[in-house]
């Protein structure tokens, strides 16, 4: 964590929550496998609580309807399961986080691309490799500096709670200790 570009980007990211919410915006995540459970994970805390009791924001994981992923895997290709779901709930102002190890899974690569087209704040989230196939899609680069799949979701759970714990404070202003 005392890498400061990844500081700078947890600003930043933090910043972008923040001002989703305040224009009534939701966020939506995406990502594969573990990167999937991080995105759930991440969700919950926004939309139950992370620390204060207070209203809820909308936060969604996009693979949690499996019929919807099921058939348009079928359908139309993994690759499209994302994309098509942004397509469908996505709207300029709204946030989109897609949390992919490699930076380079193509449904990942394929939802950020969609929300680039509605004009939402895109953040990739990701490790050390480059180029990375989602950064031309992304406004935001969160690289955790290494290889290691294990440490590279540790470590978004890790930002995970720590923008959920900022954004709370600045949105609901208590004093966490």
């Amino acid at each position: 964590m005392d890498d400061e570009k990844l500081q700078k980007a947890i600003g930043i990211f933090t910043q972008a929550v923040v001002s989703c919410y305040e224009n009534d915006g939701k966020i939506l995540l995406c990502g594969n496998g573990g990167s999937a459970s991080d995105a759930q994970h991440i969700a919950a805390e926004w939309q139950g609580r992370y620390l204060l009791e207070r209203r809820p924001l909308h936060a969604e994981a996009l693979h949690v309807n499996t019929s919807y992923i099921t058939a348009v895997g079928n359908d139309y290709g993994f690759e499209h399961i994302y994309s098509r779901a942004v397509q469908a709930q996505g709207k300029q102002g709204d946030l989109l986080v897609g949390l992919t190890t490699s930076g380079s899974s193509p449904n990942i690569v394929a939802a950020l691309k969609a929300g680039k087209e509605k004009g939402m704040f895109c953040i990739g989230m990701t490790g050390n490799r480059t180029p990375a196939d989602i950064e031309p899609y992304c406004d935001l680069m969160l690289r955790v500096p290494s290889s290691v799949t294990a440490r590279i979701q540790e470590i978004h759970i890790l930002i995970g709670h720590i923008v959920c714990q900022l954004s709370e404070q600045q949105l609901f202003n208590p004093p966490i200790s």
